[in-house]
């Protein structure tokens, strides 16, 4: 999921905390909060206009505004191989995804422009390194097999962990994620597509297929965020129906489903202690090395400074655009005005 917001506070709430669920101060908030808890505990939708706790909202906040970065900034990873691209069928696949993946980030910032934030607000945070992004984005990727990669193994955690946000609490994120996940469902078939395609080819693709792999499994696997028990504001998220699936059980889900693709695939998993357990009935695997997610989450990832500077970057390119759409936006008001008067 490109949401670690339950486990990865942006700087600001990593100083205060997130605000606590605060008790009613008056016997009309009382009874809204108590609204508010029936539709949460019926499962039903909150929608913008719908009072709710100051919490939520900053919690919805956070985690809608990361998931949208993560869109825009994991963009840039396989946008860096359009050109470099296989062949134009490969190429066009590519740009159809990268275009997505714009795509996702714009729902999700209407979404979150719903709980009163501003887009503004919400790049200018991402742009100044005080909001988080997914860690998964600050690595290379080294060759047109980590593309492929990246399809299978990220954008499939990415469902695994997105699927249940389309029964979010919120209504707009989770009337956004429908379309999302359909796409992302796209994205992972042409990915693990693309890795068929080099398994059948030299034993140098083969390779190259097995090296990205390992270097990007563990990081997949992290992506889901720390065990439950060392994760910040989860039971909270659950209890209001925005997190469905715990964290481990997410990364469990992830881990059963993978393991066979990748004995179709011809791949090799990078870990010794991954073995069925006919007991539990799941894989059991190693530990994750959470030294580096962190390392990585606060900035001193591989490329952590790269991304940001590529990105504003690109944001400041485009202001041209921006400006010219306020511009041609006014003048048809002006006219709209004249015309009316």
């Amino acid at each position: 999921m490109y949401t670690q917001s339950f486990s990865v506070p942006d700087d600001a709430d990593a100083k205060s905390g997130l605000k606590a669920v605060p008790k009613a101060t008056s016997e009309n908030e009382a009874a809204l909060m108590a609204q508010f808890d029936a539709r949460i505990a019926a499962d039903g939708r909150i929608e913008p206009r719908d009072w709710m706790p100051d919490a939520y909202r900053k919690t919805l906040v956070r985690q809608i505004s990361q998931h949208a970065h993560s869109e825009i900034v994991g963009m840039l990873p396989e946008g860096n191989w359009i050109s470099r691209a296989p062949s134009l069928k490969r190429k066009c696949i590519l740009i159809a995804k990268v275009q997505d993946e714009g795509g996702h980030g714009l729902y999700l910032y209407s979404a979150a422009e719903t709980l009163g934030t501003s887009r503004d607000d919400m790049l200018e945070a991402l742009h100044s390194g005080r909001a988080k992004y997914s860690s998964i984005f600050n690595y290379p990727t080294l060759n047109w097999a980590d593309v492929g990669v990246i399809g299978w193994l990220v954008d499939g955690a990415a469902i695994m962990n997105q699927i249940p946000l389309c029964r979010c609490s919120y209504g707009p994120y989770a009337r956004a994620m429908v379309r999302v996940c359909k796409e992302e469902s796209f994205h992972q078939r042409q990915g693990y597509e693309a890795l068929l395609v080099m398994m059948k080819g030299s034993q140098a693709q083969r390779d190259m297929v097995q090296d990205a792999v390992n270097r990007t499994w563990w990081k997949c696997l992290a992506m889901f965020g720390p065990s439950d028990k060392d994760s910040l504001h989860s039971s909270q998220g659950m209890k209001w129906g925005i997190k469905r699936i715990s964290n481990d059980d997410l990364r469990q889900k992830f881990i059963d489903a993978t393991v066979p693709q990748a004995e179709v695939l011809g791949v090799t998993l990078p870990d010794p202690d991954l073995k069925w357990n006919a007991e539990r009935g799941h894989y059991d695997h190693g530990e994750i090395d959470w030294d580096e997610f962190w390392q990585t989450v606060n900035g001193n990832g591989p490329m952590n400074r790269e991304r940001l500077a590529t990105r504003v970057k690109a944001h400041d390119d485009g202001a041209w655009v921006r400006e010219a759409a306020l511009a041609h936006a006014e003048k048809q008001r002006q006219r709209a005005m004249k015309e009316a008067a």
